[in-house]
């Protein structure tokens, strides 16, 4: 019968063993790996836009966009920091593109998203066709398409950046290419795009692509403003999010970018909303009107340009004391495809 110390030695040398040979035993990590609910190293924050700006222009000063090929502050998660991570599957930032400024033309598989948060008449040219920007407009950038910005106002132009950058590193399919040219020659009349896909009419031969990207990239905060408008008088509100509407692949009817979720939603005047968590970790940026949210414990107090994050699986709650509209995006498609995202609402 082995004694005490032998058995020990005989683990300490099993285990020296294996690990010369770069195995590990699953019985000392199990726990970490299959967890019995969600654990994320994000925590919950909010970037105060009053505070926030400031620093954003004062980059103006620092670099040039042309110089910076992106001038973007990014929004790194407290408990991720030196990660360039809002969450463990995004990245977000601010975006600064000063009047007279081009930010050259490149592209990546990486899919992105901007969402106007200040300045009004710049423009972004995705794949030859221009958009003109304003403050509360959902612009797409598809996966490996040629995109540039400029400034031809005169006033400076803020947005939010979302991209799917950790997922892309995750799979290691992360490519990128400089067009070696300032501005993308244009191939197509502005507004080409949501006048052919976005009316609700489609040309009789057109056929079905197989992209999941939406062929719209452009969705005006004027239209989508209305729609919350006219709904809220009409439709049941949602006890936990009020309206909220995502922002869709008219093709379709999935989410505009295969990889990233996006929402607008209304939250009425005096509204408590109920606990909710997903399993999405969301981030949010205000629009208009003012309020609270819950996030764990924590309580943040919101107002117009603000961006905080919930991460995945915490339970949070809105409540507003006057009319909000809030813009949000999250790595749900991918979690809807992989049949892995779950929601839970309290009663």
């Amino acid at each position: 019968m082995k004694n005490k110390n032998t058995t020990s030695n005989f683990k300490n040398n099993f285990y020296k063993n294996i690990d010369q040979l770069h195995l590990a035993p699953l019985w000392d990590v199990l726990s970490n790996l299959v967890t019995d609910f969600p654990k994320t190293k994000a925590v919950p924050h909010m970037w105060q836009w009053k505070k926030v700006k400031e620093h954003v222009l004062t980059a103006g000063e620092v670099i040039t966009a042309e110089e910076a090929e992106r001038r973007v502050l990014v929004l790194e998660n407290p408990g991720m920091k030196g990660e360039s991570k809002i969450t463990d599957t995004l990245y977000a930032g601010l975006q600064l593109i000063l009047p007279g400024e081009i930010a050259p033309s490149h592209r990546h598989t990486q899919s992105a998203l901007r969402f106007i948060i200040e300045g009004k008449g710049a423009y972004t040219t995705v794949d030859g066709e221009i958009t003109r920007m304003f403050p509360g407009d959902f612009i797409i950038t598809p996966s490996w398409t040629w995109h540039d910005h400029g400034n031809e106002s005169s006033d400076p132009m803020i947005w939010l950046d979302g991209l799917d950058i950790p997922i892309i590193n995750q799979f290691t399919s992360s490519f990128a290419e400089k067009l070696g040219q300032k501005r993308q020659i244009l191939q197509k009349p502005e507004g080409h795009s949501i006048a052919r896909y976005g009316s609700g009419l489609l040309p009789v031969n057109n056929t079905l692509s197989s992209d999941k990207v939406s062929p719209v990239f452009s969705y005006p905060f004027s239209r989508t403003r209305e729609v919350l408008e006219k709904m809220k008088d009409n439709d049941k509100w949602d006890k936990s999010h009020g309206i909220r509407l995502k922002y869709t692949n008219p093709l379709n009817g999935g989410h505009a970018i295969p990889t990233m979720a996006t929402f607008m939603q209304l939250l009425p005047k005096t509204f408590e909303g109920k606990y909710s968590r997903s399993t999405d970790g969301t981030i949010y940026c205000v629009v208009e009107g003012s309020g609270k949210t819950i996030i764990g414990t924590e309580k943040y107090s919101w107002h117009k340009g603000d961006i905080f994050v919930v991460p995945g699986w915490e339970k949070f709650k809105h409540s507003t004391k006057e009319e909000a509209v809030l813009f949000s995006f999250s790595d749900r498609p991918v979690q809807e495809m992989l049949g892995l995202y779950r929601e839970e609402i309290a009663e």
